[in-house]
């Protein structure tokens, strides 16, 4: 399995040799270093940390985590199953995808705020007239009349977005000088977000 750690560039598009367009998302993807590889033995699992970006300051764990390595602003852990063949130290770059493969990207989608159920929930809202007044937005009533409380996941106002989200199967178009990643279609998140990349 190959994973890389990606900062979200932006949206552009890429004509194909027939002339067909593909929407396309640009990664910086990496360089990324080998912070911990944890195996069954000493930790009962398999998995490789990898840190992305630099840190200006870091606190004294962070300092003894990464000792003899760059300071690095974001870790993150990938499960594997077979044993690593990377060590701590070693650097993950945008070259070891090729064009064609295709990846699964997670990354914290836009955070809304507080939003209402039309928004939230897609409710279509209430009639504009018939005697309504200041009504068209509202949920309208939620409550059931014999059971005198409201049920536990009824749809309501709230907080929306700011949520982990997985975008799966989205083919490489293009890996470009610099370790620029071109993969088809949108990931989640703003601009400078950072997304975990891995081979589906």
């Amino acid at each position: 399995m190959k994973f890389i750690l990606a900062k979200k560039i932006e949206m552009s598009q890429i004509f194909r040799p027939d002339g067909t367009v593909v929407p396309v998302t640009l990664l910086q993807a990496g360089p990324c270093v080998v912070t911990q590889v944890k195996d069954m033995t000493t930790d009962g699992y398999t998995s490789v940390q990898i840190g992305f970006l630099e840190a200006k300051k870091l606190t004294k764990p962070q300092e003894g985590h990464l000792k003899d390595l760059p300071k690095l602003r974001v870790l993150r852990e990938f499960r594997i199953d077979e044993i690593a063949s990377m060590k701590r130290g070693d650097t993950i770059e945008a070259a070891a995808f090729i064009v064609g493969d295709v990846v699964d990207v997670t990354g914290t989608s836009k955070g809304k705020g507080f939003q209402g159920v039309v928004k939230r929930h897609h409710f279509h809202g209430q009639p504009k007239s018939h005697g309504h007044k200041d009504q068209e937005r509202m949920p309208g009533s939620s409550g059931a009349g014999g059971l005198q409380h409201v049920l536990k996941g009824t749809k309501k106002p709230g907080h929306m977005g700011a949520d982990t989200v997985t975008v799966k199967n989205l083919e490489v178009i293009e890996v470009r000088d610099g370790g620029v990643l071109a993969v088809k279609g949108a990931v989640p998140g703003a601009r400078n977000a950072v997304l975990e990349l891995r081979t589906a």
